[in-house]
């Protein structure tokens, strides 16, 4: 059958979370980008609306009630280093509830809230896309 990412293009999930001014950001464990500060994501089950996806990946991952998205773009990373191929749909949630926990602490080591303009490094390449994607008010 294959696995997605690895033997064909994956589809993928990525949501950034924003609160006063600050991005939530986890550090891998597994690759890709091993040892990277991440927003949180990951793939699409089959039959999965991708924004639902969006919804679960960051729930699992982080403990806190996801309320309203938007989808803010698409990005592709091809990781040479970790032969991984992904297609992914970017989001952003400022509507979140909770305070943030490590809840995969076998996929992410570490997590904090990060002003845009001090991102802790590195950085993954998955990130700095979709930092790229926020709406320029966001960014400023």
């Amino acid at each position: 059958m294959g696995r997605p990412g690895l033997d064909f293009p994956g589809l993928g999930v990525g949501l950034v979370i924003l609160r006063d001014d600050q991005i939530l950001l986890y550090k891998r464990l597994n690759p890709p980008e091993a040892g990277y500060w991440n927003i949180v994501g990951g793939k699409v089950d089959h039959m999965e609306p991708a924004e639902e996806a969006a919804r679960r990946e960051a729930e699992e991952e982080t403990g806190l009630t996801i309320g309203r998205i938007e989808r803010i773009g698409v990005t592709e990373q091809i990781i040479d280093a970790d032969r991984q191929h992904w297609i992914s749909i970017l989001y952003l949630a400022r509507d979140v509830e909770g305070e943030p926990q490590l809840t995969e602490p076998d996929k992410l080591s570490d997590f904090g809230w990060f002003p845009l303009n001090g991102l802790p490094e590195p950085l993954s390449a998955f990130t700095r896309a979709a930092i790229s994607a926020l709406p320029a008010k966001e960014r400023a």
